[in-house]
């Protein structure tokens, strides 16, 4: 079936800049008293118990993200709980990260679901102070005990069965149907972006270059971002496959594809070995012009059918999140419950 054509700015192809080194990171010892915290219906700020930063202990470095973003695990010194705080420096580029941060705000601001990573609040410190750096953005996170997909199949190279990909998968889908119905397309969709908790669900993270579909972002938001690994060949390569009328939806299918084939092979499968580097013209090449993606022989026909569906490269032809929700593959008995996952993905 034919999607409604819905215009969105197609993708620019050109070659991604060198990969500059991580930034330097000096936090401060106190945190800056200056907040905002945006008015919303959405119950998504849990402004009775995360009221200001000086509620919040750092106890450790989760990880560092691009454009100067670090992720700390904090203790709340009320309420005893752990949050995960999001600090977003606007050290260089001020204005293009200034942007992508207050439309990962206002996403947060619309979403309210089991299967995203929750915000409880969000601190402006951009006029906090009169540092070079301009200030940052500060988002009180879900803490998710598990890490990430990422760091899952660090600890598993050999893949996961299917049993887990079949629950992780439903999920996944789940989310993206709800991102979906609220006009979201994320379009990051990738193993460092989907978090698991310590119940061994998984949700999705990461809204950094989200957009939001006819809406006030629509225009305004530059669609020459996002993982590149896991592009759909349409934002690769607009002009060969119609991506100026493609449906921006299609683009997380696609996503999700790759994702699940790489869960079951333990590496990227666009790669031939686990050991093989990928630049971005062999990249390019393997996403626009090679035949279908190749199905592992040990796989069900019902895995390979549903990543199929995924990977179609026309996006016309591809499968639609209602139609993989239906799919067999993620409605096996397996897939009623978390309890998989957490069994093999928390506890080996």
């Amino acid at each position: 079936m034919v999607r409604k054509r819905r215009h969105q700015q197609a993708l620019r192809l050109s070659l991604p800049s060198p990969s500059s080194s991580p930034p330097r990171i000096t936090p401060p010892h106190d945190f800056c008293f200056k907040t905002q915290i945006p008015s919303s219906s959405y119950n998504y700020v849990d402004s009775l118990a995360i009221k200001n930063l000086s509620s919040l202990k750092k106890l450790s470095v989760l990880g560092h993200g691009n454009n100067g973003t670090t992720v700390y695990k904090v203790h709340h010194k009320k309420n005893q709980s752990f949050y995960a705080l999001k600090v977003l420096r606007f050290n260089h580029n001020a204005l293009e990260i200034s942007h992508q941060a207050k439309l990962e705000a206002e996403i947060l601001k619309r979403v309210d679901s089991p299967y995203i990573v929750r915000c409880h609040a969000v601190f402006d410190n951009t006029c906090c102070d009169s540092h070079e750096d301009g200030g940052d953005l500060r988002f009180v996170m879900e803490y998710m005990e598990g890490g990430s997909l990422h760091d899952v199949l660090r600890q598993h190279k050999g893949g996961l069965p299917e049993e887990v990909i079949s629950v992780l998968a439903k999920r996944v889908l789940q989310g993206l149907n709800y991102l979906h119905g609220m006009h979201i397309v994320h379009r990051d969709i990738k193993p460092s972006n989907l978090l698991v908790n310590e119940k061994g669900e998984v949700k999705i993270a990461d809204f950094g270059v989200s957009h939001v579909v006819e809406g006030r972002f629509d225009e305004a938001c530059d669609s020459n971002v996002g993982t590149c690994a896991y592009m759909s060949p349409e934002r690769v390569d607009p002009e060969r496959w119609d991506g100026e009328y493609a449906d921006g939806f299609a683009g997380d299918v696609w996503s999700v594809g790759m994702v699940m084939l790489e869960c079951f092979l333990g590496y990227f499968p666009l790669m031939s070995d686990e050991g093989q580097k990928l630049d971005w013209a062999t990249l390019m090449c393997a996403i626009c012009f090679s035949e279908k993606v190749e199905m592992p022989e040990k796989a069900s026909l019902e895995f390979k059918h549903f990543v199929q569906r995924c990977l179609e490269k026309d996006w016309r032809k591809r499968a639609t999140i209602t139609e993989l929700l239906d799919h067999p593959f993620v409605n096996r008995k397996w897939c009623t419950s978390s309890e998989g996952l957490v069994n093999y993905l928390l506890h080996g």
